[in-house]
């Protein structure tokens, strides 16, 4: 017998490459407005997969050989890894990409009022790669959005003095932009019936706060204000996870796995530009300063970033030869944001929580039929939003998904692909709010996996 070349083909880099290139680069329409991304670090994403986004956003003890769940580092000891039987030694791994993007609509209503404004956009949710080491240890790394703020709001109003007499007509523009990014790199390990596991990146993000406000009057000609405050903030983020597995059945067809994850109370340090200008617009549209009222750069300070965790479980029964297999699961979360502070303000949040359940049917070793193979996600989740303006923000939505298995058209390559597709429906908000949201969701994701450092034997 021979063994084939064991250097990975280049035309799996030249893929892998190209699939990076194409999620992460490509334009992507972005015109978000939510006035609720103005306080705290702004719109929260969610922080899982598309494969959990369809079961309602389970994700603690999940754990799948054709997907990253980087909610949970512990769930890396899970990749798929084939040992030799004489030298115990890794014989083939199966490496995963896995890449996501949101296509989002959100409708902003105020309560009892015909009044509604809908905007959208199209962004990417993650993308990480995850790489068995050895049978019940692996590592991953990738990059995901935690946060965006986005809005534009204008107030045209009539100034009186204290009295009630008028003084003038003034319009007054909101705008904020920013967000944070969390790329990390992380490792699992542990045995078929424990595992940890735990993450380490570089939490970076900007918070860009702007008013303008701009006097109405036909005869005079008076300066405009802009008020400009400009956050920048980054350091080293932790998290970590643990899952426990238990064998309900002798030859482990039903598994009860149980699953924790999150981090601790964290500091980011940061710096703030701060600009207070009085200002004329040209004939092009430019603003030109005509005073600068107060102005300072690289003010240092910090955004203490919340405790927060996730507890759960996932039962899982395997297929049979006619009979589909499923996953039932339910999570708990909570962050303690009355601890958040951003340059030494609290800001209009609360301590949140979110109950998140969700089931997904597997297809049987005998399906035939390209429906036959298709998973199929249902779930639910609600709770509690992070933001408080007054009256606390419920949040309630329903989810469903399918894991759609895309054909490879080579017989000798061990390449299996998934395009996950998620729809979410939610609300935020309800009459007693100044606000009420309601936000669809689309989530893309495509999961690239493929056997690497096997050696093919021939006679």
């Amino acid at each position: 017998m021979r063994s084939a070349n064991t250097t990975l083909p280049l035309h799996k880099f030249s893929l892998l490459f190209f699939l990076f290139s194409l999620v992460f680069f490509s334009p992507a329409k972005a015109q978000d407005n939510s006035p609720y991304s103005r306080y705290g670090l702004g719109n929260l994403f969610p922080q899982m997969n598309v494969t959990s986004r369809g079961m309602g956003g389970v994700s603690a003890a999940y754990s799948d050989i054709l997907s990253v769940n980087y909610n949970n580092p512990a769930s890396y000891a899970g990749f798929q890894a084939t040992v030799e039987q004489r030298s115990k030694k890794v014989s083939s791994a199966r490496v995963v990409l896995d890449a996501g993007l949101n296509i989002t609509s959100r409708k902003l209503a105020e309560p009892n009022t015909p009044q509604s404004f809908t905007a959208s956009d199209a962004l990417f949710s993650h993308i990480y790669v995850g790489v068995p080491i050895r049978k019940n240890w692996g590592m991953s790394f990738g990059i995901r959005p935690l946060s965006r703020i986005s809005y534009n709001i204008f107030r045209q109003e009539r100034l009186r003095n204290s009295l009630g007499g008028n003084i003038d007509s003034v319009v007054t523009q909101y705008t904020g932009t920013g967000g944070s990014f969390l790329p990390t790199i992380g490792t699992g390990f542990g045995s078929d019936r424990f595992r940890v596991g735990a993450n380490v990146g570089y939490l970076f993000g900007k918070k860009e706060i702007t008013t303008r406000r701009a006097f109405i009057n036909d005869s005079i000609e008076y300066a405009a204000s802009n008020h400009t405050t400009n956050s920048n903030f980054g350091s080293l983020f932790f998290t970590v996870g643990a899952q426990s597995n238990f064998y309900l059945a002798k030859d482990s067809s039903s598994v009860l796995r149980l699953g924790a994850s999150g981090n601790w109370k964290q500091t980011l340090n940061g710096t703030q530009d701060i600009l207070r200008q009085t200002y004329l617009r040209n004939s092009a549209g430019a603003e030109l300063q005509v005073d600068s009222v107060f102005q300072q750069s690289d003010i240092a300070g910090n955004v203490i970033y919340p405790a927060s965790h996730t507890v759960g479980f996932i039962y899982d029964h395997s297929p049979g030869k006619k009979t589909r297999g499923f996953s039932v699961g339910i999570d708990y979360s909570t962050t303690q944001w009355n601890a958040f502070r951003f340059f030494g303000t609290q800001d209009l949040v609360q301590n949140n929580w979110e109950v998140r359940a969700g089931v997904q049917l597997t297809p049987s070793y005998s399906a035939s039929r390209y429906g036959q193979f298709v998973n199929y996600r249902f779930g639910f989740f609600t709770g509690q939003d992070y933001i408080n303006i007054g009256n606390k923000l419920p949040v309630y939505g329903i989810t469903m998904g399918l894991g759609l298995p895309i054909r490879n058209f080579s017989r000798l390559s061990n390449q299996y692909s998934v395009l996950n597709l998620g729809l979410e429906y939610s609300k935020r908000g309800n009459d007693q709010n100044k606000i009420k949201e309601d936000l669809f969701r689309i989530s893309l994701g495509l999961n690239f996996t493929d056997l690497w450092f096997g050696k093919r034997k021939y006679d």
